[in-house]
């Protein structure tokens, strides 16, 4: 794969054209018609970079570029010939990446597109390395021999990137950030890392959202959607919450890990992807086998490296203490404003609290005394 865009234009004709020509040449495309849309889907995917039109009918384009940029997004920007000299001023002021004019020559969308494609994945990289040069690593998961033990497994899971990784433990201790290091610690760190959630989603929905439908497989389904497994083609796939997946889509992922190919909704050509994937789960997916709510198949195709989180509790104190100072300094870093220091009697009152809320809590207080 190419690479992986977001493709946000209120022009269906154009969605289609260009979105069709991005993907006969190689990349993954996933398709939006509205600012707010555009953005919600950029949280979710992930994507290399994003395709955007400044002429949107909900949003101003640069309410929608300024957003998209608060969340790291590599923009190209496609404009009228009377929205030229905005976009140059948002190239110059750093926000945007390109400008392309309508009607798109497609040669030049191509070059601009595998250059911001490039830029995007060798930040990715370098974001790895720096992120375990600075200790937001393996070594960051704590000092003591127990959590040592647990880093030493993440690394070697890290290099073993066809292996499937079950991550148990309860919410908020950290299984999304340890998918996201196995991820950026293999070889896999250049392509994409996509994080889904299976809980409190309707089975079509996921279905839609994983393996991506055909047009008119759904109610509403004007055009082709590519899945999450496309999208996260020759990279990790995180499947959060896994325990929840509904019955009807345990045999289409079973089929998946087996064969590494599906088909979307309402398709009927088999789609082959090479995808790392990592779930999670913080119920015992084996008392839900025993329950009947959970395929036995499935439970041990996913748990061929099955690895335990503990709760912030169960944690030495040296752990929480790096823990502590890891979050204050991540939060440190993005806020701009707040104290920089915490009080040797609010660091005191922390490490003696039992934090059953775990790091999710625990960095959602520091946030809020931030």
């Amino acid at each position: 794969m190419a690479g992986s865009l977001l493709l946000i234009d209120d022009d269906v004709d154009v969605l289609r054209s260009i979105g069709k020509y991005l993907e006969q040449i190689g990349y993954e495309v996933a398709r939006e018609l509205t600012g707010e849309a555009g953005v919600s889907s950029y949280e979710r995917l992930r994507p290399d970079a994003v395709i955007l039109d400044l002429q949107l009918p909900d949003m101003d384009g640069m309410e929608v570029l300024e957003r998209l940029r608060e969340l790291d997004a590599l923009v190209v920007l496609l404009t009228g010939t009377d929205d030229v000299q905005t976009a140059v001023e948002a190239m110059q002021a750093g926000t945007a990446e390109n400008f392309l004019t309508k009607p798109v020559s497609l040669d030049h969308l191509a070059a601009a597109t595998a250059r911001v494609i490039d830029k995007s994945r060798l930040r990715r990289v370098n974001r790895a390395l720096l992120a375990h040069k600075s200790g937001r690593g393996v070594d960051a998961m704590g000092t003591s021999s127990m959590m040592k033990d647990l880093a030493h497994q993440v690394g070697l899971l890290a290099q073993s990137d066809r292996t499937t990784v079950l991550l148990r433990g309860d919410s908020g201790t950290g299984k999304g950030w340890v998918a996201r290091l196995i991820h950026s610690l293999s070889p896999r760190a250049k392509a994409p890392f996509v994080h889904v959630s299976c809980g409190a989603t309707s089975a079509v929905t996921l279905d839609s959202e994983l393996f991506g439908h055909e047009r008119g497989a759904v109610a509403g389904a004007e055009d082709r959607k590519q899945g999450l497994f496309e999208i996260a083609d020759q990279g990790t796939l995180f499947l959060d919450d896994i325990a929840d997946l509904p019955p009807e889509l345990q045999p289409k992922l079973l089929k998946m890990l087996e064969t590494r190919t599906f088909r979307r909704m309402g398709g009927t050509r088999e789609i082959e992807v090479d995808v790392r994937l990592v779930a999670g789960t913080s119920k015992d997916l084996q008392a839900e086998v025993e329950a009947g709510r959970f395929r036995e198949d499935l439970y041990y195709r996913l748990s061929v490296m099955p690895l335990s989180l503990p709760p912030v509790s169960d944690r030495p104190k040296e752990d929480r203490v790096a823990l502590l100072h890891r979050l204050h300094h991540e939060l440190a870093a993005e806020l701009s404003d707040g104290p920089t220091t915490i009080s040797p009697d609010a660091f005191d009152r922390m490490l003696a609290y039992a934090w059953p809320g775990n790091i999710r809590e625990m960095r959602n207080v520091l946030e809020r005394a931030m």
